[in-house]
């Protein structure tokens, strides 16, 4: 089996917590014909956020990542495949009830995708699944915020928040979904994600976290965006085409430009930017400076199907 790169002495490993999902990506030109056919090019591929981030976050070359999740039995061990091909350290729980959890992505002709989820073994994660010894020798956890979504994964997700802020790893957290967010509750789930330092929404998830409403253009996201980094300290919005937003402290620090890309498809486009990003903090660079590596892993990404480098 591939062995995954070692992290070079002295630097820690990025440990993410997340999904492992099996995406079915169906491509159409035009749009969707009910009723009859609708011709498509559909490809099943490994996904995931947690698992495209830190995918990503490997492909720099230079850093151990590790990811813990949860798949069914049926398909481990092609997930495990693709993710030690990628340079990722796996450790994947065997759900003995659940199959690992599919994800149908319809990408319209403008590369803009609509996702129907079922979740499976993925959000199915528990406590039983964790040991404080997963954050030996990591510098930084990041948790998908699938996790937040389910009370067994969520449960999961606080504890290993706490152990990580026991050991003074830092923590972030993607919100990951607008339509799951609002089901949950937007409070509900910053409270869940109380010591986290860094959170990556989208600009979607940010105006819902910070409960902005109406049509809330350029302006309102900065407003979102600057509110949100009252409670959680450094806050990265993505825009898509618009880049990135940074705010720390309450106000607005930096905007990132977004590089030109020729889009197929923008699943994974912010897992792309979440695992770049990181990458990129745990090398050392300046969150700006970072969150333009992000944007040109987010340009990349849109140019492939699937989720993945």
């Amino acid at each position: 089996m591939t062995a995954a790169p070692a992290a070079p002495a002295g630097r820690g490993a990025l440990l993410v917590v997340g999904d492992v999902v099996t995406d079915v990506v169906a491509v159409h030109a035009e749009p969707l014909a009910p009723g009859t056919d609708t011709p498509a090019r559909i490809r099943t591929m490994p996904g995931g956020a947690g698992a495209n981030a830190a995918c990503w976050a490997a492909r720099s070359g230079d850093l151990e990542v590790r990811l813990l999740a949860r798949v069914g039995g049926e398909s481990a061990r092609w997930h495990e495949r693709a993710l030690l091909d990628a340079g990722v350290r796996p450790r994947l729980v065997i759900d003995p009830a659940e199959p690992t959890g599919t994800v149908v992505a319809l990408v319209g002709k403008d590369a803009e995708r609509t996702f129907l989820t079922d979740s499976g073994a993925s959000l199915r994660l528990s406590p039983a699944d964790w040991e404080p010894g997963m954050l030996d020798g990591v510098s930084h956890l990041h948790l998908s915020g699938y996790l937040f979504f389910a009370d067994s994964s969520r449960e999961l997700a606080l504890v290993a928040l706490r152990d990580a802020r026991a050991r003074n790893v830092p923590v972030s957290v993607d919100p990951a979904s607008a339509g799951f967010l609002a089901a949950l509750g937007p409070e509900r789930f910053l409270a869940a994600a109380a010591g986290a330092g860094v959170l990556l929404p989208n600009e979607d998830e940010a105006l819902l976290l910070a409960e902005v409403h109406g049509p809330a253009g350029a302006a309102g996201v900065a407003r979102a965006a600057a509110e949100l980094s009252r409670r959680v300290a450094l806050v990265v919005v993505t825009r898509g085409g618009a880049g990135a937003l940074i705010a720390e402290d309450g106000r607005v620090t930096a905007e990132v430009a977004a590089e030109s890309a020729e889009a197929v498809d923008s699943t994974g486009a912010g897992d792309a930017f979440t695992g770049a990003f990181l990458a990129a903090r745990l090398a050392g660079a300046g969150t700006a400076w970072a969150a333009g590596a992000g944007c040109r892993a987010a340009a990349l990404a849109v140019t492939r199907l699937g989720g993945r480098p």
